[in-house]
């Protein structure tokens, strides 16, 4: 009988979960979890630095059952930095709150003490400036008592002359405001006109304006990652991310559409979650164009200097405002700066138009459409094609009457993302046989030429990303992210996030490992197969003799130790377990089954390219990718990374009103195909999850590989 004395808790973003004792502290627990909680005061109750959400409702992907009732009572130390609004949606102060039962626990970024890192960053890529919103500058002549013409008609005539632009509506919201902007005593009927689509104007401005913007997000199931980008120049400003608040529904898309299934107002909740989460990235990405704001002694009483709370760049209450930035005089006399810096000094309002991918599922999500039948075959998605919605309807803080443009979807499990992949990549547009991945939480695959395109989608992340694997974790400071096992003495040297020398270059006591991110479980399977440490099969090699190797003395399932505990920060050693390297087969065997079954339908037995996007684009050595089979044998010179694809095309879409029409095209022109209805899926299956397949052979790792491990029956 299980003692009753201990309570599963999960946290999330991070993913760490475990089992511990009643009575414990979040704080505690948290330390316990390997989860990097803020705690400046030492739990003294006077930071409110460590508040934390707990989740209520119950969720089928961890079998819990969370409460605002399984932890302790209420104390009147956390009135002061949890306002009643706060308290009602579940916040507590992890250092207060104790844990009574059972608990899914979300920990909000400003409380994380190690943050995710994200690897998001914009290519550069080449994109035909033609963006969907322009400024057109006009000089209009004041009414009189013998032309007395409106002013909106003014305006359109005047646009009309000068740049050919016909038929144009505007916008209620820009109308409303129009004839105190037309009659700004400075720039008295001079003005900027902003135009969407050579339709409808969104904006006008007093004087001229010649910088406008704009920003593209890509909503993934784990992450988020925006760019933000100067309409005009197309240059990009910034680039922000933070990890997709949903994450506490479950890792991956079915996790979510099931949350939406068991729990009244969960769809309505996880948009909510994830429109907040859009909404502080537009205000960090705005607030980072404003100067620092000057330091000042809180109080006098041992707790240290704290930074004045910035104004936020949404404004009061969310309500979004226009700027007129300062010189940069004006900045070094108000803020004591050393020297001059230009700052935009930009608001959310200043954003003009607002580019969306994400996954079926995320997008269906995003606009409260019904995701359950995207998880029911034959899995069709309630809209295909792209969709122009106002900001203002779905809660985007950007300039009321501006648009958000969301990218159209292939299929249930092929969604715009994949179509923002396939804008930037254009395979379309090629004479070789191209292979995409995009390795997320969700794995997807294109395939084809300028002649075919066909796509598909196989479960991939959650185990790549660390999701299912005991020791595993997010990529955050303290997190294993590069792995080398020595063949003979099997000894391992690694890196861990934050820090930039390797193990063998450290004192043990330096390292402070965590667990291993998904870059680390890329390396983990091809270094454990090389070394001899685990079989073709995955087993492990019951005949090696290294100290590493142990049978866990609870469950007695072997296991390998990455790092010793005198390593770690979390107290034990770090190992992988064998179940950790069947999750690892799965995820790679996956993929690879994909290829093959792709690779079959088109009637092909090589490629001409191997191209690997998503963040483990980025991290991904190829040579180990190619050791551990996540696809066909080739040449190493044929692998490429092309990052994060799928947010350079939500900017493609974003500064060229012609990609939109082009992800229209090539979302209803590249066939899906569904993998598990295959008739012999499972048997390309089983065989692609041996490493690094069962039959097919890989002559270019032959010399990589020592012969009696690559030619292992």
């Amino acid at each position: 009988m299980e003692s009753n004395n201990r309570a599963k808790v999960i946290f999330q973003p991070s993913g760490r979960r475990g089992e511990v004792d009643k009575g414990i502290t979040i704080i505690e627990a948290s330390r316990q979890l390997g989860v990097d909680i803020e705690a400046l005061c030492g739990e003294k109750k006077v930071c409110g630095k460590c508040k934390v959400r707990i989740e209520e409702g119950f969720f089928e992907k961890y079998g819990v059952h969370s409460s605002k009732a399984h932890v302790s009572e209420w104390q009147e130390e956390e009135d002061k930095f949890i306002t009643p609004k706060m308290r009602e949606e579940g916040y507590r102060l992890g250092c207060v709150a104790k844990i009574v039962d059972d608990l899914l626990i979300f920990v909000p970024e400003e409380s994380r003490a190690g943050k995710q890192v994200v690897s998001k960053a914009a290519r550069d890529i080449h994109i035909e400036w033609d963006p969907a919103v322009k400024h057109y500058y006009v000089e209009l002549v004041e009414p009189t008592f013998e032309e007395p013409t409106a002013d909106f008609e003014r305006i359109l005539d005047e646009l009309d002359r000068q740049y050919g632009l016909t038929n144009l509506s505007i916008d209620y919201r820009a109308l409303r405001k129009l004839p105190r902007r037309l009659r700004d005593p400075e720039n008295k009927w001079k003005c900027t006109v902003a135009v969407w689509m050579d339709k409808e104007i969104i904006r006008v401005l007093p004087g001229k304006v010649d910088d406008y913007y704009g920003i593209a997000v890509d909503v993934g199931t784990t992450t988020v990652a925006a760019y933000f980008c100067n309409l005009r120049t197309m240059e990009v400003i910034d680039t922000v991310s933070m990890m997709n608040p949903q994450c506490k529904y479950g890792e991956d898309v079915m996790s979510r559409i099931t949350y939406h299934m068991m729990n009244p107002g969960g769809l309505e909740r996880m948009s909510n979650d994830i429109i907040e989460g859009i909404n502080t990235l537009i205000a960090r990405a705005c607030d980072a164009t404003h100067p620092p704001k000057p330091k000042k002694k809180k109080k006098d009483n041992g707790e240290g200097l704290e930074e004045t709370a910035p104004e936020s760049a949404s404004g009061v209450d969310g309500a979004a405002k226009e700027s007129v930035p300062p010189n940069d005089e004006e900045i070094m006399v108000l803020h004591g700066l050393p020297e001059a810096k230009k700052y935009l000094c930009l608001h959310p309002n200043d954003i003009i138009d607002i580019t969306i991918v994400g996954n079926t599922a995320m997008h269906h999500i995003l606009l409260q459409l019904d995701p359950e039948f995207v998880g029911l075959a034959p899995f069709p998605p309630v809209v295909h094609r792209s969709l122009d919605i106002k900001a203002r309807d779905i809660g985007i803080n950007i300039n009321e009457s501006a648009y958000v443009h969301v990218l159209p979807n292939e299929a249930g499990f092929v969604g715009a993302d994949n179509v923002g992949v396939l804008i930037a990549e254009e395979p379309y547009k090629s004479k070789e046989i191209q292979l995409i991945i995009d390795i997320g939480t969700n794995g997807e695959l294109v395939l084809g030429s300028k002649k075919k395109l066909i796509s598909s989608s196989c479960a991939t992340g959650p185990a790549l990303e660390g999701a299912q694997i005991a020791f595993g974790m997010r990529a955050a400071p303290g997190a294993i992210e590069r792995i080398k096992i020595d063949p003979e003495t099997h000894e391992v040297d690694y890196k861990v996030i934050g820090r930039d020398a390797w193990k063998s270059y450290s004192k043990p006591e330096e390292m402070k490992a965590k667990g291993i991110c998904g870059s680390g479980i890329l390396d983990l399977l091809a270094e454990l197969y090389t070394a001899g440490i685990v079989l073709k099969s995955g087993k492990f090699n019951k005949k090696q003799k290294s100290p590493r190797y142990r049978l866990n003395p609870d469950n007695k399932q072997p296991e390998f130790v990455i790092a010793w505990k005198e390593e770690s920060s979390i107290g034990k050693d770090i190992v992988v377990t064998q179940k950790d390297v069947r999750q690892i087969q799965l995820a790679k065997g996956a993929l690879y089954c994909g290829c093959k079954l792709m690779m079959r339908r088109m009637g092909i037995d090589k490629l001409d390219k191997v191209k690997i996007a998503g963040a483990f684009g980025t991290h991904v050595d190829r040579q180990k990718a190619l050791i551990m089979g996540l696809f066909p044998d080739c040449t190493l010179d044929m692998i490429e990374s092309v990052g994060n694809a799928a947010g350079d095309g939500a900017r493609a879409a974003l500064l060229n009103r012609g990609k939109r029409e082009e992800a229209n095209w090539v979302s209803r022109n590249v066939e899906y195909i569904e993998l598990t209805v295959e008739k012999d899926f499972q048997q390309h299956f089983m065989e692609a999850m041996q490493i690094p397949h069962m039959t097919d052979k890989f002559p270019h790792l032959e010399g990589v590989v020592p012969p009696e491990i690559l030619n292992q029956k």
